[in-house]
């Protein structure tokens, strides 16, 4: 009996190996990824002790202008998504580097790891963006990226990117409406 369990257990690793990420349209996970990230600025701004040192964060700029991302190209719009998390994940990697304070390290770990789970989820959609990197933290501001100088101001620049820029490639992702359809 414990062989065959096994083999059902291989079985179902080679299936899901084998089977493409189906897509994850449910918008009640990114909610989830912005109550943590909300609660996590609430923690960090009632921080007394081992909190981090002040320095400044390149973060995506958060701001979309509704006009113009409804005629973007979805992939495009995927591309600065992406790219809009790789910026936040470096920072917050910089940030958790300069806090002691081991309530406030999990909660960064745990942004990092929802930040990890929504490049996943977007994978999922097959939009085939491919995210640029900035080359580290002192890298010169682009286009795209502003500088915050606390990290109370990156954790809401994190709650407000995944309230603005990513609910809005979920909610018109293809692969998401032709699972609504």
């Amino acid at each position: 009996m414990q062989t065959f369990s096994g083999l059902v257990l291989v079985l179902m690793v080679l299936v899901c190996l084998v089977s493409p990420l189906r897509p994850i349209c449910d918008l009640r996970v990114l909610d989830h990824f912005v109550r943590e990230a909300g609660d996590s600025e609430v923690i960090m701004r009632g921080c007394r002790g081992g909190c981090g040192v002040m320095k400044s964060y390149f973060v995506p700029l958060t701001r979309v202008d509704f006009a113009v991302w409804e005629h973007i190209d979805v992939q495009m719009q995927a591309v600065e998504v992406q790219t809009g998390l790789s910026v936040l994940l470096q920072a917050l990697n910089t940030a958790r580097k300069t806090v002691s304070n081991s309530s406030l390290l999990n909660t960064l770990e745990n942004n990092i790891s929802n930040l990890h789970s929504l490049g996943q989820i977007i994978r999922s959609l097959h939009l085939q963006a491919e995210s640029t990197v900035l080359p580290d933290d002192s890298a010169p501001a682009s286009s795209q990226t502003q500088e915050v100088s606390s990290l109370p101001e990156l954790l809401q620049v994190q709650s407000s990117f995944l309230r603005g820029k990513v609910r809005l490639l979920l909610s018109a992702a293809p692969a998401c409406q032709r699972q609504n359809s």
